[in-house]
């Protein structure tokens, strides 16, 4: 094909995504061609402005052109002016061997933060392997140079990260300095724990573990990882131990915390899915059953420590481990440069774990990028949950026009698109197991928006539906039924729903309710949904609405820039007397109570007959829409995705394109009523025997179970054979 053909490929391909795809022939192409020439096009299309998309595909292009004058191109756009070229960069000459001149502005980067600063710190880790000496030292005269806080902290962090004895005394002088920060001297105490166990950095940590407070907390667990050894399996043992992981979330035992922050459906999921993996039978019979689960998420050092105790019993049963942060929990979108803790941490908690036969990872995020590269290290299987994200939301902005050539590369430095499709795409190649969530033409979509073939080798993929836990919502329909009668007791539940549809006037407490349940994020649509119930008379008229999630008191950036446009639509004082209701978030148990009274209605307070909205952009499969309709709820929710899959339209619900607030409105109304109609009844029926019979946390345990029990067994296998 050639370099220039496969360069016209980039540039001709009518989709963005197409685009990306072709980047992959025209890094093949260059690296057969190699040469001046193939140079000088990548060159000449890295300085073309008015398309982006092929500049960093020519970025990526060069990295793979064993040539001197590949290497000095990439140097210089390092240290061009195109901050998203610069990223690109940075992240192509990760493959490269180490160039002297490329190490300052990579330093640069560290220091500035952010993605680009873990992408930067991710090649000089790689170079630091190569080179320790001059990216130690190189590293150690930049932090002469530097003062803030936070920047001296991701210096140091990336010097605990270079092998030899000259960053080991750095680390130690740092870490017992009561001069320095705070936050550097727990990145530099954090980096002793990853060293070898030698006496003088033994010493400096247990003298800072000795004292109290958080620095005390990072010490422990650096010594810890200083002289923790691995635990074997218990001889008694004879199921298998599986982690799953999602960082973003603050998650127990309890789901105290889901609704907040980045605590949403996936929060609820992978609790009430452990508890159904350990509480099942075995998956093959003779084969085994899962025994153990352990569930990461985020927490403070204190709350790390302290589960290491549970997470390395050899009982069987659901751990929960945190992976911690130093300093406030950060969202999901601003946590990539915590990638090394976060291996770290991982690290630390399948280490105590003993052995763990599979790790179920779901997103690509920094704690799956991170999880993944200690699955290699430890030979432990990965099963990948494939889902067309951020593909989806690239199709869509292409579609839109918001999301184009001459803007590609702009978009992606805040969005990460590049990356994270690469992420997705190196996870489904290397993963032992993919699972994809059900939707419509699945083969066919997964295709166009990924480019992976499940056709191929069928047996690599399964289909697996999310599940709910459906004890929880009839317990809560029961709840709901006894306080509908005249002397029925009312549940804690819905005496708190009682307490806020009190503060409506009395002149609004004959309407239904239409309810939504998620994170208070831009992506889930609850700002959309106010707005299009605000600017809609007719369904304002009808209808109360309440927004159950996000921390009210103590936003995070994310809730605070949705809440403002809440705001802006119905200012917040004016919420009751108006009809809208921001309940902030709430326990799993509580909001099934909300949503079974939703139904039912409230003497005096709520009419029955109301419905569930899930206005997201996005939606993979839906687990708050499944607890609803589990509930006898009519249902609107996106027309993409996942809901297509269950969702009858006009019956059980409406699908609708959730970004329009007319045709959502529209839809909402509909779906009042289809509630209100004598048909309503029946058709709330269906919808719960549909998800009776197809959508149980149990029958998503079974069916995971089986494919954590084959990857496991030919993980082992390859073991046997390897010897």
């Amino acid at each position: 094909m050639g370099t220039l053909t496969a360069l016209d490929g980039v540039r001709n391909a009518t989709t963005i995504l197409e685009g990306m795809r072709a980047a992959d022939d025209l890094t093949a192409e260059a690296s057969r061609d190699g040469g001046t020439r193939a140079v000088r096009l990548l060159a000449q299309a890295i300085a073309d402005d008015s398309d982006q998309l092929t500049a960093i595909a020519s970025v990526h292009a060069l990295a793979q052109v064993f040539d001197e004058a590949a290497d000095d191109t990439l140097v210089a756009v390092l240290l061009g002016a195109s901050p998203f070229l610069r990223e690109h960069a940075a992240w192509a000459l990760g493959a490269k061997l180490p160039r002297y001149a490329a190490i300052t502005g990579l330093m640069r980067m560290v220091v500035a933060g952010g993605f680009s600063g873990m992408i930067a710190q991710r090649t000089l880790q790689t170079w630091g392997h190569s080179a320790p000496t001059h990216v130690s030292l190189s590293l150690e005269g930049a932090l002469l140079g530097v003062t803030e806080p936070g920047a001296r902290a991701r210096l140091v962090e990336t010097i605990g990260v270079v092998p030899g004895s000259l960053p080991a005394r750095l680390l130690q002088t740092v870490a017992a300095d009561p001069a320095e920060a705070a936050v550097v001297r727990a990145s530099a105490i954090a980096a002793l724990g990853d060293l070898l166990p030698i006496q003088s950095i033994i010493s400096t940590v247990t003298d800072i573990a000795y004292g109290s407070g958080d620095l005390a907390d990072v010490a422990r667990l650096a010594l810890v990882d200083l002289t923790a050894q691995s635990t074997p399996r218990a001889p008694w043992s004879r199921g298998l131990s599986v982690a799953q992981l999602f960082l973003h979330a603050d998650i127990d035992g309890e789901l105290s915390h889901v609704g907040a922050g980045d605590n949403g459906g996936i929060a609820t999921l992978l609790v009430r899915l452990g508890d159904a993996l350990v509480a099942g039978p075995p998956a093959v019979t003779g084969k085994g059953s899962i025994e153990r689960v352990i569930t990461l998420s985020r927490g403070t050092a204190e709350h790390a420590l302290s589960c290491l105790p549970e997470v390395g019993s050899s009982l069987s049963g659901h751990a929960f481990a945190a992976i911690p942060f130093f300093g406030s929990p950060s969202s999901q979108a601003d946590s990539w440069p915590r990638r090394i803790a976060t291996e770290r941490g991982i690290r630390r908690v399948l280490r105590a774990a003993g052995t763990v036969d599979a790790i179920h990872l779901r997103m690509a995020d920094v704690g799956t990028l991170a999880a993944n590269t200690i699955a290699r290290e430890l030979d432990i299987p990965v099963i990948f949950t494939v889902a067309p994200d951020p593909h989806a939301g690239i199709r869509a902005l292409d579609l839109a026009g918001k999301l184009r050539r001459d803007n590609f590369g702009t978009v992606d430095e805040t969005e990460h698109f590049w990356f994270r499709a690469r992420l997705v795409q190196r996870l489904a190649a290397d993963a032992a197991h993919t699972v994809l969530f059900p939707r419509p033409e699945l083969a066919a979509t997964i295709r166009e928006l990924v480019g992976m073939d499940i056709t191929a080798h069928p047996e690599r993929h399964s289909v697996v539906a999310e599940g709910i836990d459906l004890g929880v919502i009839e317990s809560a329909k029961a709840d709901a039924a006894a306080a509908a009668t005249a002397d029925g007791a009312v549940s804690a539940s819905i005496a708190e729903l009682d307490a806020l549809l009190a503060s409506l006037p009395a002149a609004r407490r004959h309407l239904p309710v239409v309810i939504t349940v998620g994170r208070i994020h831009r992506v889930k649509g609850m700002a959309t949904l106010v707005e299009a119930w605000a600017g809609s008379p007719e369904l304002r008229a009808a209808s109360n609405l309440i927004v159950v999630g996000g921390d009210l008191d103590r936003p995070s950036a994310d809730e605070r820039r949705e809440l403002d446009r809440i705001d802006a639509a119905v200012p917040r004082a004016d919420g009751p007397d108006l009809g809208l209701l921001l309940a902030g978030h709430r326990a799993n148990d509580t909001v099934a109570g909300w949503l079974a009274a939703t139904r039912r209605g409230r003497r005096g307070l709520a009419a029955a007959g109301g419905a569930y909205v899930c206005a997201s952009l996005k939606e993979e499969f839906g687990i708050a829409i499944l607890e609803a309709m589990a509930s006898g709820l009519p249902v609107v929710a996106p027309v993409t995705g996942g809901p297509a899959t269950y969702v009858e339209q006009g019956v059980t619900g409406f699908l609708v394109d959730t970004s329009d607030t007319a045709a959502l409105a529209s839809a909402v109304l509909d779906a009042l009523r289809l509630a209100a109609s004598p048909f309503g009844p029946d058709h709330a029926e269906r919808a719960s025997d549909m998800v009776a019979s197809t959508f149980t946390i149990q029958a998503m345990a079974r069916a995971l179970s089986r494919v954590y029990v084959d990857a496991a067994a030919e993980n082992a296998d390859r073991e046997v054979i390897s010897r």
